[in-house]
């Protein structure tokens, strides 16, 4: 019996990438764990034989010392993905020139280095619009997946802004990071987007059914500080309430899940970062485990290409409100 499809994606977030948004000084210098990282993720993929979407901001390829990360990942056989050039969560305050402009830089400069032009968009902190969801479907990309389906997102705000150094300014530019209270009603399987130019296929980062709790791995490491064996029987959970409820979880993982305190000392403020980077290795191999042996764990552009033959629920990406009609996305996904 085959088991249902699930996809797999990082957020490839530099080390300067969270000093700016924390409000750190020196990240204009662009300081990367790249070299560090990338080998450590894609060592623990190959063990488990698994490809997955690496969301990839732009900026960091106009750094040489990090091309041959960044190369190593597509010649591993991922999807590179487009995660927006300066990686500001504020990308819905863009104009939409601005947008075109992020986008279209980070096409070309992933596809110079890595030699794949990205079909697919996270924005950064799960940030979007109406603008971004338009300019994407104008530039033909197949999918985004910047939703965040969770009611917490004005509680991990409040817990960014009481531990980060901003300005008035800059608190008001994050105003919206990780989303409202309402994000937490969106669909939680993937649907389409009535954009300006036709359909946009959404794949929203899983939540818990149910109880729209993040299951992420950032998340389970934070949990597995206070009860290791927590985090894993949460995850446990989460997959089943998936399998019973029908749910094609999207799962998200970031570089800090691979890097401990011990690897960067100067990121302490982000949650977990008191642990060893060996410790939280081992906890997401488990994860991935445990992953892989309930769902086929695809790629993003896999995941939506499996979505081809479907007809998918509809909401109007001016409005967020859903249609009565459905859709089936018109997907092509040549190089």
């Amino acid at each position: 019996m085959s088991k249902p499809i699930a996809s797999l994606s990082l957020d490839l977030d530099n080390k300067w990438s969270y000093m700016k948004t924390h409000g750190d000084a020196g990240w204009e210098s662009l300081p990367t764990y790249l070299p560090l990282v990338v080998p450590r993720v894609l060592d623990v993929l190959s063990q488990r034989n698994l490809s997955i979407t690496f969301f990839i901001v732009g900026l960091d390829t106009t750094r040489e010392e990090n091309h041959e990360a960044l190369r190593s990942i597509a010649v591993a056989g991922h999807e590179i993905g487009n995660h927006s050039w300066k990686h500001e969560p504020w990308l819905h305050l863009y104009s939409e020139a601005e947008i075109v402009e992020e986008l279209a830089r980070t096409e070309d400069a992933l596809e110079e280095v890595t030699g794949h032009r990205p079909l697919g968009f996270r924005g950064p902190g799960f940030s979007l619009s109406p603008t971004v969801l338009n300019v994407l479907s104008r530039r033909g990309y197949q999918y985004d997946c910047s939703t965040f389906p969770t009611f917490l997102g004005p509680l991990a705000r409040l817990y960014y802004f009481f531990t980060a150094k901003l300005s008035a300014e800059q608190r008001a530019e994050r105003k919206q990071l990780f989303g409202t209270f309402s994000e937490g009603f969106r669909p939680l399987n993937p649907y389409c987007w009535r954009t300006k130019e036709g359909h946009l296929v959404e794949i929203p980062v899983t939540t818990m059914p149910g109880f729209r709790v993040p299951i992420h791995v950032s998340y389970l490491l934070y949990l597995s500080r206070f009860l290791p064996g927590l985090a894993l029987a949460y995850f446990s959970m989460a997959m089943r309430l998936c399998r019973w409820t029908g749910t094609s979880p999207s799962l998200l993982l970031h570089p800090l899940d691979f890097l401990g305190g011990d690897d960067c000392p100067d990121l302490s403020f982000f949650p977990a970062m008191d642990m060893p980077g060996q410790r939280k290795v081992e906890l997401v191999c488990r994860v991935l485990d445990l992953f892989s042996k309930r769902f086929d764990v695809v790629t993003m552009r896999e995941h939506c290409a499996s979505l081809a033959e479907k007809s998918l629920p509809i909401l109007d990406a001016e409005t967020g409100k859903a249609s009565s009609s459905r859709a089936r996305p018109n997907l092509s996904f040549q190089s």
